[in-house]
């Protein structure tokens, strides 16, 4: 058992966007109508996903899922965030901010290791081709989601663990709109090696190696593009790729960005860093895959269709 009897703390001050004054309403409003957009982008990829035998591929199975974890992402942080812009900041309780740090790591993992498998699902489709078919099947496509939703929840639970076992003596004010693990670990007042070397570990296998995966296969897919002999060849080949190289080029460069140190004095750079992956990221992912995709464009098509046709015959 966690011995809690020295822990004189049992809520956080998070300070959010401070007093807006008369902007309060105007922020809202627009951050509202963005977590709206965001969320309803994505739950229709969901959805087309789900439905058309059209998308029932590996890419698009894997993008249904990567638009999952942003739904999840953006759910937990941005409704908490309203709040704080129209209270002017408040408290949450030291449980509360471990249980939300916990519900965000599932999906930031997660989203990480569903691009590697994004990207070695395109270098299986143009560089080994032949094989394809019978590496991409239903179920290993289940077993590779599962994996990568599994892992969130190892990686997040063991955190969560380590974080419950801090001791907080004050001061407890948290200059941001979301409990992050970095600024709930400098308030406390006990040391925890193991946490520092639990996170120092668990960033490269489910950070590091992703990324480094992804760059590795995309070499390998430039290399067999510039072996196809013709110019439309090489761009029908690469436009398979331009999405997923996109959205990997968003999300690691926001969450690079977003994971340098706060610098003296700009606590309100960092916050609007953070607002970029918790509130742009998920509203552009699905932008980017609907505009670039000629079968979700039509699947889009064919779902306004079916939901019209029956209340106008």
């Amino acid at each position: 058992m966690t011995n809690r009897n020295h822990t004189l703390m049992k809520d956080f001050l998070l300070l959010g966007f401070g007093d807006l004054h008369n902007f309060k309403i105007l922020l809202f409003t627009i951050f509202l109508i963005i977590h709206i957009l965001a969320l309803t982008s994505n739950a229709l990829v969901v959805v087309l996903v789900a439905f058309f035998r059209s998308l029932h591929s590996p890419m698009y199975i894997f993008i249904s899922q990567l638009s999952l974890s942003e739904i999840v992402f953006t759910s937990i942080i941005v409704p908490n965030m309203l709040w704080l812009i129209l209270v002017g900041g408040g408290k949450v309780s030291v449980a509360r901010c471990f249980f939300q740090f916990y519900l965000l790591a599932v999906p930031a993992v997660a989203q990480c290791l569903l691009l590697a498998s994004m990207s070695f699902d395109r270098y299986l489709a143009i560089c080994k081709p032949l094989h394809y078919a019978s590496i991409m099947t239903i179920r290993h496509q289940l077993k590779i989601s599962t994996f990568c939703w599994s892992m969130g929840l190892m990686v997040a639970f063991v955190l969560y663990v380590l974080l419950d076992s801090l001791e907080f003596c004050g001061p407890n004010t948290i200059n941001h709109f979301f409990c992050d693990i970095t600024p709930v670990v400098e308030l406390s007042c006990s040391d925890n090696p193991a946490l520092q070397l639990a996170t120092s570990i668990f960033s490269f296998p489910f950070v590091a190696c992703p990324f480094i995966f992804i760059v590795a296969t995309y070499i390998s897919i430039l290399h067999t593009i510039l072996k196809i002999p013709s110019i439309s060849g090489r761009h029908k080949a690469f436009s398979t790729c331009s999405s997923h190289l996109t959205v990997v080029n968003l999300y690691y460069g926001s969450l690079a960005v977003g994971s340098i140190p706060i610098f003296p004095g700009s606590v309100n750079l960092n916050k609007i860093l953070s607002l970029f992956y918790t509130l742009v990221t998920p509203l552009v992912n699905p932008l980017i895959y609907t505009l670039r995709n000629q079968e979700i464009r039509d699947a889009i098509k064919k779902f306004i269709h079916k939901s019209w046709t029956p209340a106008n015959s």
